[in-house]
C-alpha cells in the first residue's frame, strides 16, 4: 500500500515539474529530465545524505518511469490537467505529507538524531521541487512563499514526537502524513504565508 501511495506522490511531484518545463518552454527532453528530478530528486538527496547507493528510486525502477508518465501527460493533455488543478494540489499535499512521513522514517531508521530526522524528512518532501526551481534558475519556492517547506517540517516533528511515545510506527506514519496533508491545504485555502525578514534597502558591505 505504502509502495503505491509513494508511486502516485511521485507522479504527482512529477507532474508539477513537468508543467515549470512547460510553462518555460523546454524541448521534450528537458520536460521529462524536470518531470523526473521533481518526482525522485527529494529521494535521492536523502538516500546520499544516509550514505544509501544507489539511491532506492534508481535501484527500483519504476520511480523513474512514473515520472517519465507524469511528463508524457503534461505533453499530451496540459490543458485538462490544468483544469483540474486544484485536484492535482490537493494530491500533491498528499505526496507532500507521504514523502515527509516517509523520509522521516528512513531518518530514525538510520540512527539519525532528531534533527537530522527532522532533515531527511523535509528534505525528502521538497528537495525536489529545489532542484526543480535551481535547474531553471529560479529563487526556490520554498523559500519564500506557501507553507510547504513548514508543513513538512512539522509533519517530520509529528512522527517524531509519535514514535518517541512509542507509537506503531505505522501508525505514526498515518498521522505524520495526515498534519501535513492537513496544514498544506489549510494554508492553500487561506493563502497563509510565513511572515518574511524585514527589508532593509542599505545591506552590510560585507554581504
Amino acid at each position: 500500500m505504502l509502495d503505491a501511495l509513494d508511486l502516485a506522490g511521485t507522479f504527482v511531484f512529477a507532474l508539477s515539474g513537468a508543467f515549470k518545463a512547460v510553462r518555460l518552454r523546454l524541448d521534450w527532453l528537458g520536460v521529462a529530465v524536470l518531470a523526473a528530478l521533481t518526482g525522485i530528486g527529494g529521494g535521492i538527496v536523502r538516500d546520499l545524505l544516509l550514505g544509501v547507493t544507489p539511491a532506492a528510486s534508481l535501484r527500483d525502477e519504476r520511480y523513474v518511469l512514473v515520472c517519465l508518465a507524469g511528463a508524457a501527460a503534461v505533453l499530451v493533455a496540459a490543458p485538462r490537467i490544468a483544469a483540474r488543478w486544484n485536484r492535482v494540489m490537493l494530491a500533491d499535499a498528499v505526496g507532500l505529507g507521504l514523502f515527509a512521513a516517509l523520509g522521516a522514517s528512513k531518518g530514525l531508521d538510520a540512527g539519525l538524531g532528531p534533527l537530522g530526522v527532522l532533515l531527511t524528512g523535509t528534505l525528502t518532501a521538497v528537495g525536489g521541487g529545489v532542484i526543480r526551481d535551481v535547474l531553471v534558475r529560479e529563487m526556490p519556492a520554498v523559500l519564500y512563499k506557501g507553507f510547504y517547506a513548514t508543513a513538512a517540517l512539522l509533519g517530520s516533528a509529528a512522527f517524531l514526537a509519535l514514535t518517541a511515545f512509542d507509537l506503531p510506527e505505522a501508525a505514526a506514519l498515518g498521522v505524520a502524513v495526515v498534519v501535513t496533508t492537513g496544514l498544506r491545504v489549510t494554508t492553500l485555502v487561506r493563502n497563509t504565508q510565513l511572515p518574511r525578514a524585514p527589508y532593509h534597502p542599505e545591506p552590510p558591505d560585507s554581504l
